[in-house]
């Protein structure tokens, strides 16, 4: 699950960075509302943690504006601001949540766990995940893509299923070594590469659109062209 932190105190961005992703969450950050701002009403995420005191436009600016633009994704306010005003206005501003700094990551993360459940129709949570004319069924592991099956290798399928999970979200090489191999990337490994590969050819090959998608320096991606 992809999470956007939006917060300008780089030591706090990378310790809520490595308490998330090692809860296997991707995290994505930005040091400013504007930044925020464009990723947030670009791509999918399950959450959004956003300061208030943020370079360019405020962290409750910038929620106003995704909700202008009816962007719903959960938003965690984490500030220092404290009193009883602030966390109203940041509510009424359209965040789901606030929590003031400093926090205990346990509860910071239950928060976090707790608005997403709140935010997943229960359909989402059923055994099947679709993109457009591909789904898969996480319990028979049979994969369609215009009704047409598709035969994967159980890596190959566990790939699938993650950029499933993540549609539109860039997923680094890093990433994806972790979650399917579960060890540290080596950035002399081409394995990522070659089970990509492997599944580009079998969910893409012959079919108008591409889905797998090659972002040059990045990873890959989960979209339509």
């Amino acid at each position: 699950m992809a999470i956007l932190i939006v917060e300008d105190d780089i030591e706090i961005a990378n310790s809520l960075m490595a308490g998330l992703e090692q809860n296997k969450f991707i995290c994505c950050h930005v040091n400013n509302g504007i930044e925020g701002f464009k990723l947030a009403s670009k791509n999918q995420y399950q959450l959004i943690i956003a300061d208030l005191m943020l370079p360019d436009i405020d962290g409750l600016e910038m929620i106003a504006d995704l909700r202008k633009i009816n962007v719903h994704t959960p938003v965690l306010i984490l500030s220092a601001k404290r009193s009883l005003d602030d966390r109203v206005l940041g509510l009424s501003q359209g965040a789901d949540d606030y929590l003031v700094k400093p926090y205990a990551f346990i509860e910071l993360l239950a928060r976090v766990n707790s608005l997403i459940r709140r935010a997943t129709p229960t359909s989402v949570q059923s055994t099947s995940l679709v993109f457009e004319d591909l789904s898969i069924n996480l319990v028979s592991r049979e994969v369609l893509r215009k009704n047409q099956k598709i035969e994967l290798q159980v890596k190959e399928f566990l790939l699938l299923e993650y950029f499933m999970r993540n549609q539109k979200i860039p997923l680094t090489k890093s990433q994806i070594l972790k979650t399917i191999w579960d060890y540290s990337f080596d950035p002399q490994t081409n394995v990522v590469d070659v089970l990509v590969y492997r599944l580009r050819n079998k969910i893409d090959k012959g079919f108008e659109k591409s889905y797998l998608h090659t972002i040059r320096g990045i990873g890959y991606v989960l979209k339509s062209e």
